[in-house]
């Protein structure tokens, strides 16, 4: 695969993702854009050859985008545009939007998610996300890795609570 084959691959996943947001207000206005600040500590994970003008910065195996919290918002990276939340795959190959426990640092609406009402249509949009980029073979590794983590946060936050 090449570049121009992932660039139209995020292109799709982005135009399926649209304007929607988790909810139908401006969530920064909740923490004043905490998820737009990155530091030498933070940033949002970047997807197989993703591209960005954001600063990059290595995390391990993976690449992250780092903000200075203000971006062209249709150049954001996908991370960007889904958070706080994560097409993850199951068991069963099931493609579902679920809550991405690794950003509640960051993000008070994950802290406080059985009191919110998030938009359906979005998180439809981000399971959608999920299925089109899980037919590239690697940006599908990425996503069961990642939702192999966010499990982990889920069973670890079932045994030790909020």
């Amino acid at each position: 695969m090449n570049q121009e084959y992932y660039n139209r691959l995020y292109a799709k996943a982005k135009k399926a993702i649209g304007d929607h947001t988790p909810l139908k207000a401006d969530c920064g206005q909740l923490c004043g854009g905490a998820c737009c600040k990155g530091d030498e500590n933070t940033g949002m994970l970047l997807f197989p050859f993703e591209e960005t003008t954001l600063e990059r910065k290595s995390a391990g195996d993976r690449t992250l985008a780092v903000c200075n919290g203000y971006c062209n918002r249709d150049e954001r990276p996908l991370s960007c545009m889904i958070f706080p939340f994560f097409p993850c795959i199951d068991e069963n190959g099931e493609i579902t939007a679920r809550p991405d426990l690794r950003g509640m640092p960051v993000c008070p609406m994950l802290s406080h998610r059985e009191e919110i009402s998030f938009d359906t249509v979005f998180l439809r949009r981000v399971a959608r996300v999920g299925r089109i980029l899980s037919r590239d073979k690697e940006s599908r590794q990425m996503i069961e890795e990642i939702s192999r983590e966010i499990s982990d946060y889920e069973k670890m936050q079932k045994l030790f609570g909020k």
